[in-house]
């Protein structure tokens, strides 16, 4: 599972835990993951860690709690997308392995896939869907075969597809990489592989819905999805207060966290440790502790194409 990287477009919600490890609507985000792929049979797992790898451990501790064996993949200096792969099959008998991001919600149907796999002979198919977003998501270029031709930009105009963060992987495709070097595979590896055989790479095609959680404003309309339109206490933390004439609207709250009387939050993230104080309004923010023992802001935006 790749879990190592350092989650910047989630600044600064991502300065105090790993982004697999952030709590989306009671579950860390990683422990929803966990809980998908255990259910269809995954029990044996590698896990690379880099940034601040200490709260997923934390969390899932060697997987026993999840009826899982979980294996950690320290990374230093991070390794990309394509290096930490590299690493994982040195772990491993496996010449085949799933690769799942740390950071998208999908349920992708794993025995159709790794059949779909198996019989066109790719060395690396990825789920994916209809770009939902061509403004937003960078996209996969496909063939009539569902071979990959290629990878867009965001904001590019050719119709694409959306990679939803589950591929399965032969060791072969990742063994020209050096050990210990950094590589990515969209924009590195795969376009090698593609360029040397036309099929190396392939996409599974899947309707399976699915939660980005690669901005902040991705992490909250994940979390306000996941906890729906009445469960407002899977969005608060342990130890969190809420003084009875305050208003908390579609906003998170993490471990800890104390709003005073009278204050109003709409469309906001509270991070652990935060004194909210009376009469204190916010909307569309990143809430955290300062250094001067204040409070910081940030606007919770989507970024632009």
């Amino acid at each position: 599972m790749l879990t190592a990287g350092l989650g910047t477009r989630l600044q600064p919600l991502t300065s105090w835990r790993a982004k697999p490890a952030l709590p989306v609507a009671g579950a860390t985000l990683i422990e929803r993951i966990l809980e998908g792929l255990a259910s269809q049979g995954v029990r044996d797992l590698v896990l690379n860690l880099h940034h601040l790898p200490e709260t997923i451990t934390m969390v899932l501790g060697d997987g026993t709690a999840h009826g899982v064996r979980i294996r950690y993949s320290y990374e230093q200096p991070l390794l990309g997308s394509g290096g930490g792969p590299r690493r994982a099959f040195d772990l491993v008998e496996d010449d085949r392995l799933w690769l799942v991001n740390g950071d998208t919600l999908a349920r992708v149907d794993l025995d159709a896939m790794a059949e779909s796999h198996a019989a066109t002979g790719a060395l690396v198919t990825m789920a994916v869907i209809p770009n939902p977003d061509p403004a937003h998501y960078s996209g996969v270029l496909i063939d009539g075969t569902d071979a990959v031709t290629g990878f867009s930009r965001r904001g590019s105009t050719e119709a694409s597809w959306h990679f939803v963060g589950t591929q399965v992987a032969e060791r072969e495709a990742f063994a020209r990489v050096a050990d210990g070097v950094r590589s990515e595979s969209v924009n590195g590896l795969y376009p090698q592989l593609i360029a040397e055989k036309r099929g190396a790479v392939r996409v599974f095609r899947t309707d399976t819905p699915f939660l980005d959680i690669g901005t902040t404003s991705d992490y909250l309309d994940a979390c306000l999805t996941l906890a729906g339109a009445t469960d407002a206490a899977a969005l608060r933390g342990a130890r969190t207060s809420v003084a009875a004439d305050a208003t908390v609207q579609e906003t998170v709250l993490w471990d800890d966290v104390q709003v005073a009387a009278r204050a109003r939050l709409t469309r906001c993230v509270v991070t652990s440790g935060t004194s909210i104080p009376a009469d204190f309004s916010a909307d569309g923010q990143v809430i955290e502790p300062s250094a001067t023992g204040g409070l910081r802001l940030t606007p919770i935006a989507r970024p632009t194409a």
